[in-house]
Parts: structure tokens; C-alpha cells; sequence
């Protein structure tokens, strides 16, 4: 206990230290599992997944993964019902940050098997896969 009440810098240091470590798994978990670009195209072509694009129409009009939809995040809610529910859906954002509540939201609304593909469209592009425009 002595040390503890010596060292309590440090011990403060390890525990923020672990969190922050932690931070991703947690969050992870709570905004949907994460797929590769080659997972993507597998569940694409061997479970039929559906692709969300959940960037501005803009954005989407730029270049978007093949047979993707775009669902800005604001709207997941009102149209979520467009999609099928028996089929994994893979939201796709701009570099695969800020898709926690589109995820929430398809569970919400009724889809179970929610992925989010990691990098995002830039990902896709890097990997050298089509975009459409």
C-alpha cells in the first residue's frame, strides 16, 4: 500500500494507460464488427450482402463501392426499411470512422448482422477495386 500511496503518479499513468488501450475494443463492440475490403467482397458475393453508403450524395456521386445505396447517417432511421433484414448489410463511410450510429440504427431497425468496412471507401480504393460513378 506504501508504494502505491508513493507512486500514485504512476499508478494513475497505467490505469489511464489500460483504458486507453481498452478504448477500441469496447467501442469496437458497440458500433458493429469490422470487415477487409476482401472480406466485404466475399460476403458480397457469397451471402448477397447489401452495401450502405452512409457519406453525403456528393460524396457518393464521386465514387462509391459497386451496387452501394446511399443512406446518409441522418436518414438511416426513416429508410431502413428499404433494406432486406435476412441479408448482412456493410456500411461504408468515408475512411471507415463515424459509422456507430448508422450501425445502431440498422439494428434498431431490425437488421442483426451489421459489418462496417474498415478504411472505408478509401480503403476500397487503395485495394484497387472499382468505384462506381
Amino acid at each position: 500500500m506504501q508504494f502505491v500511496l508513493e507512486n500514485w503518479p504512476l499508478v494513475a499513468m497505467a490505469c489511464i494507460s489500460g483504458a486507453l488501450l481498452l478504448w477500441p475494443l469496447v467501442r469496437g463492440g458497440a458500433g458493429g464488427s469490422t470487415v477487409t475490403t476482401l472480406a466485404a467482397t466475399q460476403l458480397i458475393n457469397s451471402r448477397h450482402a447489401q452495401v450502405v453508403d452512409v457519406r453525403a450524395p456528393d460524396q457518393f456521386a464521386a465514387g462509391s463501392v459497386p451496387n452501394a445505396r446511399n443512406i446518409p447517417v441522418a436518414e438511416i432511421g426513416k429508410r431502413c426499411n428499404e433494406l432486406r433484414k435476412d441479408r448482412p448489410v456493410i456500411v461504408v463511410s468515408d475512411q471507415g470512422r463515424g459509422t456507430h450510429s448508422a450501425v445502431a440504427g440498422l439494428k434498431a431497425g431490425g437488421i442483426s448482422e451489421v459489418y462496417v468496412l474498415s478504411g472505408g471507401v478509401g480503403a476500397w480504393r487503395e485495394a484497387g477495386l472499382p468505384l462506381k460513378k
